[in-house]
């Protein structure tokens, strides 16, 4: 998985408020289990790939996992003890926004007990509350 997209229109956007609930992304479309968020918050590359990692780990390298998030909006930071003003701050991060109800992770797989296992492990590494879906 990338860490970034390749270009953008803009390189530093304003950060906007993260409210209400996802209306795209909501449905499971490629596997027969998801992961869907709770709650509003951002989720970066690190959390994503360590989360990924616990999947593949439990289910195995020949099942189909599909990420269904991608980390496309900028997050700045001014350094520490700078005065205000004098322009925005440098790129900190790279991060997902994530709304209720956008599936994380969709996993094509018949075992529940092991599906279930293995959301359970990968949500540990998420900083939002998540909840497993299926068809």
């Amino acid at each position: 998985m990338k860490q970034k997209p390749n270009q953008l229109k803009f390189l530093k956007y304003q950060k906007n408020r993260n409210k209400g609930f996802s209306c795209k992304r909501n449905i499971l479309i490629f596997g027969n289990y998801g992961l869907k968020s709770l709650d509003n918050g951002f989720l970066n590359f690190k959390q994503i790939e360590s989360a990924r990692k616990s999947l593949v780990h439990n289910l195995g390298k020949n099942n189909k996992i599909l990420i269904r998030i991608f980390p496309d909006k900028v997050i700045t930071k001014k350094p520490l003890e700078v005065r205000m003003g004098k322009g925005k701050g440098n790129i900190h991060d790279w991060v997902s926004v994530i709304k209720p109800g956008i599936i994380i992770f969709e996993v094509k797989y018949e075992n529940f007990d092991i599906v279930k296992k293995s959301f359970f492990c990968a949500a540990q590494k998420l900083s939002i509350k998540t909840e497993i879906c299926y068809e």
